[in-house]
């Protein structure tokens, strides 16, 4: 498969499955000028053997099936090519992908779990996943990405007619951990998509969600909660991209910062073209600066090739604890440093509690208590 020469925005204008359809980024890219590509690891450059040790594995309740199969799969690369080099090269370079697939009106019992624990950050490895729900299903998956990796990945999620899907990709890798990965979703008609990123653990992490749409009445919610401590780097660059009339995305991310180059980077693309008439959309990122030495780069993009919308906007914020909030506790008798924890508890709270599965809610609860006792 060779370039898509169709261009995707002024944002985003190469699509390939092919690694040398992209130059090695140099960091002066717009798509790459905040990321460190010194710490990549080489996941850049390619084409890199894929000798490192990733075990991935899958939880899923009656009814869900579960195949790994090649990319020869006609369900494999199916709804996303690559925009970027290192995309690019984790689609050439995994060895089996994992298809899930939530049959017709199913709801499933409980949530279907994806476990990819690395085993070790020498040596690259690479992953795909499909998750297929078809009409009128419901279904919630978890991504639990733990352990040691030097790792690049696909996700592909396909949301069929009048059915509905909701994501928690959780980011909790060691220290040493360099994660790249890409999470698209693309949306039939009347499809519901919700899509909650956590970031906590790794060196390096850098997401990409993605959500585009088939059909009208499509309806996208992108969530995102992340902590940010000394030298490491947290990234995301979403794209929401309206190329049907009459549907709704909603984007709200929150991080907090802590420790000397503590790095935070948002980066929210919002297209509506010119046939998506009707589009709403509206994104949000917010950063609490805890220390000094810390460093936010926060970017929300909109272009609107049609006047006839619903609605469209977005706001960014980023700054240090509000100091009226803590007074008013401290006035009140509670010690600075509690008063400092029930303002972050609150300010992420707000994303935390919409965590639908319990024992993942909680998870992130308790690592926030970690982040916070540093």
């Amino acid at each position: 498969m060779g370039l898509d020469t169709k261009p995707l925005s002024t944002l985003h204008e190469k699509a390939s499955y092919e690694v040398a359809d992209f130059a090695v980024p140099s960091g002066r890219e717009e798509e790459w000028r905040f990321t460190p590509l010194r710490r990549l690891r080489g996941l850049h450059k390619g084409p890199a053997a894929a000798d490192g040790k990733v075990d991935t594995r899958v939880e899923a309740p009656e009814g869900v099936s579960v195949e790994r199969v090649g990319r020869d799969d006609p369900r494999v690369g199916g709804v996303y090519v690559p925009a970027d080099r290192v995309s690019a090269q984790a689609y050439g370079s995994f060895q089996e992908a994992v298809v899930i697939t939530v049959p017709k009106e199913a709801v499933p019992s409980r949530h279907i779990s994806v476990e990819v624990k690395g085993l070790g950050a020498e040596g690259a490895a690479y992953g795909h996943t499909v998750v297929v729900v078809e009409p009128l299903a419901e279904a919630t998956v978890v991504l639990h990405h733990e352990g040691s990796a030097t790792y690049a990945d696909n996700v592909e999620f396909v949301v069929g007619e009048g059915a509905s899907l909701s994501v928690i990709s959780l980011q909790d890798w060691a220290d040493d951990t360099v994660h790249v990965s890409h999470q698209h979703a693309r949306l039939a008609k009347d499809a519901r998509f919700t899509g909650f990123v956590i970031s906590l653990g790794g060196d390096l992490v850098r997401i990409s969600p993605t959500v585009a749409y088939d059909a009208a009445g499509g309806d996208a919610t992108m969530y995102g909660v992340y902590f940010v401590d000394p030298g490491q780097h947290l990234e995301h660059r979403l794209l929401v991209d309206h190329t049907v009339p009459n549907c709704r995305s909603r984007v709200d991310y929150r991080g907090a910062l802590q420790g000397d180059e503590a790095h935070a980077v948002w980066i929210g693309d919002v297209i509506i073209r010119a046939e998506a008439e009707g589009t709403d959309t509206y994104e949000l990122n917010r950063n609490l600066v805890l220390t000094d030495g810390t460093r936010v780069d926060s970017v929300p993009n909109l272009e609107i090739l049609t006047g006839e919308v619903e609605g469209a906007g977005h706001a960014s914020a980023s700054g240090r604890l509000d100091d009226q909030h803590l007074f008013y506790l401290q006035a009140r008798g509670i010690p600075y440093d509690t008063a400092r924890r029930m303002v972050v508890r609150g300010y992420l709270g707000e994303l935390v509690e919409r965590i639908a599965v319990p024992e993942i809610r909680e998870r992130v609860e308790a690592a926030i208590e970690v982040e916070l006792d540093r």
